[in-house]
């Protein structure tokens, strides 16, 4: 969501780990530009299904999904309108994520007139970089919007691997399983 846009479009790739390979789909992608709704929630809908499976012997550098929304200024150019990551689910099932978008800005204000003027707004130049920590605290930048994302995740011989992916509340009702609470009169 991006409440003073009528047009974006995202972009997106996923960053991960040197153990981790892709075995089927594309790291990267676009989607096709989409406008505002016209109700009160003016909302875009992208339905942009994302496809991809990859494969590990190691946890560390658990994938991440980026994306980077673009959209025209005034003059009619691509510019950004937002950066976000959050990771893919841990646990098997669906999940829905809401992404809060950011975007880099000018440090000074002769800056942020020039980079208007020009239509070259400051934007990272691999946008993989926000999946990492790295450099971070020197970025200025400043929130702009939502992506909402659902993932419907598969698992497979996790188990094997010696990783219990299973989700807690699948956990406490399985038949022959303990849980304990403490009780508020004890």
């Amino acid at each position: 969501m991006f409440p003073e846009f009528d047009d974006i479009c995202c972009r997106y790739t996923f960053a991960c780990g040197d153990d981790w390979t892709v075995t089927s789909g594309l790291e990267e992608g676009v989607t096709q530009t989409s406008k505002k709704s016209s109700d009160g929630r003016q909302i875009f809908v992208l339905n942009f299904p994302l496809d991809i499976t990859f494969k590990s012997t190691n946890p560390y550098g658990w994938p991440q999904l980026v994306v980077h929304a673009y959209g025209s200024d005034v003059f009619g150019k691509e510019i950004v309108r937002g950066y976000g990551v959050t990771h893919v689910p841990i646990t098997p099932g669906r999940h829905v994520q809401k992404l809060a978008m950011f975007v880099p800005e000018s440090s000074s204000r002769f800056q942020k007139f020039l980079s208007w003027f020009v239509s070259r707004r400051p934007e990272y130049t691999d946008p993989t970089r926000v999946a990492s920590g790295e450099g971070r605290e020197v970025t200025r930048v400043r929130s702009q919007g939502y992506v909402t994302v659902t993932f419907n995740v598969v698992t497979k011989d996790m188990k094997k691997m010696g990783y219990d992916s299973t989700p807690s509340d699948v956990t406490n009702a399985l038949p022959g399983s303990q849980t304990s609470a403490a009780s508020p009169d004890s």
